[in-house]
Formats: C-alpha cells, sequence, structure tokens
C-alpha cells in the first residue's frame, strides 16, 4: 500500500470515528443502548403529562424517534462494518465485485462497501424489477 492511500485510509478511519461518536450522541438524547445487543438502542418514550393532547403528542414524538432511531443505528452498523474493514485491510475494496472503490466516493460517503459501478448497477436492476 502506498503511504499515500496509509494517510487516506487514516483520515477516513478519523472521520469514521467521529461520526461515530457523534451517532451514539445523538442516539443518547433520546434512546438508551440495549443490554447485552451490540449497537441495539431502545427509544425512550416521552412523558409530557396525562391530558389526551399530551398523550398524542407522546405518541407522535415517540413514533419520530423511532424511525431517527432506525435510521441512526444502520448509520451506525456501516460505520462499525468499515472501521472493521480497516482493521483488517480490506477498507476501499468493494464487498461485491472485490475493486477498488473511487477515493471521492469514500470521502463523500466514508462508509460505503461498494463501488459506483455495483451500486449502479444494482440501481438499475431493482429500478427494472429484475432484484
Amino acid at each position: 500500500m502506498e503511504k499515500q492511500n496509509k494517510d487516506f485510509i487514516g483520515t477516513m478511519k478519523e472521520t469514521l470515528e467521529e461520526e461515530k461518536d457523534r451517532i451514539e450522541k445523538d442516539l443518547a438524547k433520546f434512546a438508551r443502548k440495549k443490554k447485552g445487543v451490540g449497537g441495539e438502542y431502545d427509544s425512550n418514550f416521552p412523558d409530557y403529562g396525562d391530558d389526551q393532547s399530551e398523550n398524542a403528542a407522546e405518541v407522535a414524538q415517540y413514533d419520530t424517534n423511532l424511525a431517527v432511531e432506525q435510521a441512526l443505528e444502520k448509520k451506525l452498523r456501516d460505520i462499525k462494518k468499515s472501521l472493521t474493514r480497516i482493521e483488517d485491510g480490506s477498507y476501499g475494496i468493494c464487498k461485491d465485485c472485490e475493486k477498488p472503490i473511487e477515493e471521492g466516493r469514500l470521502k463523500a460517503l466514508p462508509a460505503a462497501g461498494s463501488c459506483v459501478s455495483w451500486k449502479t448497477a444494482l440501481t438499475k436492476e431493482v429500478e427494472a424489477g429484475s432484484w
């Protein structure tokens, strides 16, 4: 591996770790980490009061929190997978076709596990209904 690639991967690792920390802090604002289940959270049910309108607001907020929780958990899983790939030396290699992932793609989406060519082909298949 060239020195530039090591530097690039080091930068991506730092970016991924910062994003991981940010997501974990965001999740901690409205959810608690499940015990014994790595990386999963439970949204807290808000308590605004006992009035009917307050109960409706609690349910609406909880519903929103669940959607945000699921999206953040997915990002967190992807980040953790990328950090594992950095450790095992497979970061930057497409998990599907095993070709290098473009540096531009990794800069834009550091947790990317697939190259642009593979993602484009997959998207076309899904749109065509052959997936």
